[in-house]
């Protein structure tokens, strides 16, 4: 496998579809809006919804948060979560564009443990947007094959990163940053 593939694929704005804990994701650059509002698209996925973020390291997710607003304790439960399958909604840095958070003033973020979302952030040297590969509402794909049928009509312009997915049977737990709610659990 050829990293540089994927990265130039998120560079010229395309979608990428990868092995995640539990299943595969769909991902682009999350500051490049036209591949944001491509893979809503595909997905028939509304944009007041919010995204994902998915990083190697807590200090690529830096220029999304607002780290002020959180408070000393939970910042500390938060980065002992990590990495890991905990999914934290966090307060929304001014310069987070819009089409990442939906009808929301915050934002969904994760650092990971698969090693293959982790290089290619690593290489990218920031998050990607992390959502389920699947048609909104439909059985996400578990393996790279599924992602091929699944979006047989529209996969010219998804770049597939074949590999196992985690083996995780549930995906990431999302727990509120502000009150410590369980959102959805993993």
């Amino acid at each position: 496998m050829d990293i540089k593939i994927f990265i130039n694929a998120l560079k010229m704005g395309k979608i990428i579809a990868y092995p995640t804990e539990s299943v595969f994701g769909l991902g682009c650059d999350p500051d490049n809006k036209k591949a944001v509002y491509k893979l809503l698209i595909i997905k028939k996925r509304s944009i007041k919804k919010g995204l994902i973020l998915i990083a190697s390291k807590y200090s690529q997710l830096l220029k999304y948060i607002n780290e002020t607003k959180i408070i000393k304790y939970r910042k500390k439960e938060i980065l002992s979560s990590w990495p890991g399958m905990i999914t934290w909604i966090m307060p929304v840095s001014i310069n987070t564009p819009y089409w990442l958070t939906g009808n929301f003033n915050s934002i969904a973020v994760r650092v990971t443990n698969h090693y293959l979302i982790q290089k290619i952030c690593n290489y990218f040297g920031k998050p990607i947007i992390s959502t389920s590969a699947n048609i909104s509402g439909m059985k996400p794909c578990l393996t790279s094959k599924e992602v091929e049928n699944h979006f047989y009509d529209v996969k010219k312009h998804i770049v597939i990163l074949h590999g196992k997915t985690g083996g995780c049977l549930k995906p990431s737990e999302i727990r509120d940053s502000f009150t410590n709610l369980v959102i959805r659990k993993g």
